[in-house]
């Protein structure tokens, strides 16, 4: 009787996920065949679930009609940029956060966690008027420091979770050993926070990459917009042009799912192991 319960429930469990996974999937799905069919073929009914005659011309005026390569540059350099240095500022304010104690502690990380409730457009106003007034305005610069300062908040509460669960036994030997507290860090600490500093990088690379209210408000000029932003620019008032957007929807995918199928590597990786292994 048991056995006939397990079998019913894990066929009820398996059946209920490939549901879930085909309801996950389609979307993407739909949008990479959309993206290889002609301009014509897109709308006709009954509807095509896969491109009798599969066509690049999307993809060629993707390039060839619109600066989408300069879009992805753009994203490129902006979310790395801002994704490195926030991982590394939340980094070192996590670790002060895990291992010292003083009065402003709690408040801090109250601070840091109720910034998250805000939606970010409430401070586009604001925001914009600070950064024409500092000259940032349409400057991929001001944008990487924009998005520094909105990863940072959540980054560190993260990463402080990670510094908590190492044991204070570690840098302590190494400090004894000889080294400093930034060079126990380094040394000792990193190493065994690797699953952590590379989710906490492409958790802020792929907020970076996807942002789209702020990069719509500070940048004007084709030369410095955003992939978000050229996507937010194949839909007009009277029209939208499903086969760009679908091929550029496309190759704004890759980018983070070539990251994700990178950090799934590390993020397995138990900080117990890597202390034994360190």
């Amino acid at each position: 009787m048991n056995t006939r319960e397990s079998r019913a429930g894990r066929t009820a469990r398996i059946g209920f996920l490939t549901l879930w996974l085909i309801f996950t999937i389609f979307p993407l799905y739909w949008i990479t065949i959309t993206s290889f069919k002609p301009a014509g073929d897109i709308f006709t009914f009954p509807l095509a679930y896969w491109p009798e005659d599969f066509s690049l011309e999307n993809y060629s005026g993707l390039f060839g009609s619109s600066q989408f390569g300069t879009y992805l540059l753009n994203s490129l350099i902006v979310s790395a940029v801002a994704g490195t240095v926030a991982t590394v500022i939340s980094m070192l304010s996590a670790y002060v956060l895990a291992r010292f104690e003083f009065r402003t502690k709690t408040a801090l990380l109250m601070a840091a966690l109720v910034t998250q409730m805000i939606p970010s457009f409430i401070a586009l106003g604001p925001l914009y008027l600070l950064m024409t007034d500092l000259g940032l305005v349409d400057n991929r610069l001001g944008l990487v420091l924009v998005y520094i300062a909105v990863c940072i908040p959540f980054c560190t509460v993260m990463l402080r979770g990670f510094f908590a669960n190492i044991p204070d036994t570690l840098e302590e030997a190494a400090m004894i050993d000889g080294c400093s507290r930034l060079g126990a860090l380094f040394r000792v600490l990193l190493p065994v926070m690797k699953p952590g500093i590379v989710a906490a990088f492409i958790f802020n690379f792929v907020n970076c990459w996807n942002e789209l209210f702020l990069s719509v408000t500070l940048m004007n000029s084709d030369d410095n917009k955003t992939v978000p932003t050229a996507l937010n620019g194949f839909i007009s008032s009277f029209n939208i042009d499903w086969g760009s957007m679908s091929a550029a929807a496309v190759l704004t995918i890759l980018p983070t799912m070539v990251l994700f199928a990178f950090a799934s590597r590390h993020i397995v990786q138990g900080l117990t192991a890597g202390a034994v292994k360190g």
